[in-house]
């Protein structure tokens, strides 16, 4: 395996790509006695098209998250079970670009190894159990209808874009639901869930060579068939509708205010956008900010209040939300500190402080196996060294902040989305 050691982390990661193409990913911690695995799928919610060995497909919404409940199900067994047996917690999650399993254990890491792989690799759909799946499924997009929360991003993703796939929930609708058969998901597993479009990672005191002869006893070592993704749309980077506003039980009003970015694709371009983008949110309204400051002061914002920089596959945005009484009056005090930021620039020492903090808390983070775990898996979907992050922050100056600041926090590629109290009438 190969092996690379990061001083400024003072991490070792070992690497292999095995023959059946599945890339390993594995972090030793001597003397730890917790071990985290994670499974990963280059394949989300936004992944509905795409070609199999000649053949194009196109699938309903929802079918990632599906395939993600289903795969718990192995016949007459009770997966879930069968790991706290071992003394392991596992869990799952679909995002809108990839779906990871994972488990963590502090004793029989080799025992839980093998049953993720044995769950995640065996596709198992018959049809009563696919039925009844569709049923909680449909309870659990009916729950996140009514929380407000959801509902708040959501609204935001569908006033920025037009045609990309992020318009719709990760769970699908309850129409698109109706169309998920256990044809789709013997399909789309087929597709994705093939060792060369997945990650294997671990984090613990382990031996990487262990982990990656397990690997490939269990999966083999010859290539299958790999799904070409169809292109996402291209979309122009002004927002689809300035103003939303509908009303919902809650207490005081909630607002999401987003800022519709290009991003490039993969690789080191797109990491940087995203560094430069969790700075510029720093920047603008960041808790050590001036402008985060006096919204606080003037009752504007409280502790509900955050933002950051996402992008998935073919879209980015930079986006704040939380509750507040005057939603507009923030935004347009943010549009008016990012164009002062656009004509002045960047305070250097205060940027050097802040660019600090943002670096601190990511070398904090990798006290966490967890996050650790999804990011080095997340980031070598990117085509990028997680650990890598350090070079790249010392790289990027006021400059770049003040740059990216101009460009996208405008008015013209900008939505807010509010949500009223129902007892009150909508401004």
């Amino acid at each position: 395996m190969n092996k690379q050691y990061y001083p400024a982390l003072d991490e070792t990661l070992y690497t292999e790509t095995l023959s059946n193409g599945l890339r390993i990913l594995v972090v030793p911690k001597p003397g730890f006695t917790k071990k985290m695995c994670y499974l990963v799928t280059d394949y989300g919610a936004v992944h509905r098209d795409f070609a199999l060995e000649g053949r194009s497909y196109s699938t309903p919404a929802g079918v990632a998250h599906y395939l993600e409940h289903k795969l718990f199900e192995l016949p007459e067994r009770d997966v879930t079970g069968e790991f706290a047996a071992l003394g392991a917690h596992v869990n799952a999650f679909t995002s809108y670009d990839l779906t990871a399993y994972y488990f963590s254990c502090t004793e029989q890491f080799d025992h839980c190894l093998q049953l993720l792989l044995e769950f995640v690799f065996t596709p198992y759909f018959p049809e009563e159990s696919v039925l009844r799946e569709r049923g909680i499924i449909a309870q659990e997009i009916g729950m996140t209808a009514d929380e407000p929360g959801n509902q708040v991003f959501e609204s935001l993703m569908a006033a920025l874009y037009q045609q990309h796939p992020i318009r719709t929930p990760i769970l699908g609708t309850k129409e698109s639901i109706e169309e998920i058969t256990p044809e789709i998901l013997t399909l789309c597993h087929r597709a994705f869930y093939t060792p060369g479009n997945m990650l294997l990672c671990v984090i613990g005191d382990v031996h990487p060579e262990e982990i990656a002869t397990m690997a490939e006893q269990f999966l083999g070592k010859n290539l299958r068939p790999m799904p070409s993704k169809a292109p996402l749309p291209q979309e122009a980077l002004d927002s689809v509708t300035g103003l939303t506003q509908r009303q919902m039980e809650v207490a005081m009003p909630l607002f999401s205010l987003g800022f519709k970015c290009e991003c490039p694709e993969k690789g080191e371009p797109a990491i940087r956008r995203e560094v430069v983008g969790e700075l510029a949110a720093e920047t603008l309204f960041g808790e050590a900010s001036a402008l985060y400051m006096q919204l606080y002061q003037d009752g504007l914002i409280d502790s509900s209040f955050g933002g950051g920089f996402e992008a998935s596959d073919g879209c980015a945005f930079f986006s704040c939300s939380g509750d507040s009484d005057d939603p507009q009056e923030i935004q347009q005090r943010i549009l008016q500190e990012a164009d002062r930021i656009a004509r002045q620039g960047l305070d250097r020492e205060e940027f050097l402080r802040m660019k600090r903090s943002s670096m601190g808390r990511r070398i904090r983070d990798l006290d966490s196996f967890d996050s650790t775990c999804f990011r080095l898996c997340a980031y070598a979907l990117s085509d990028f060294d997680y650990f890598q992050f350090p070079a790249l922050y010392d790289s990027i100056g006021p400059e770049e902040i003040q740059e990216f600041i101009a460009r996208w926090v405008k008015p013209e590629n900008c939505a807010l989305t509010i949500i009223y109290p129902i007892k009150e009438e909508t401004p």
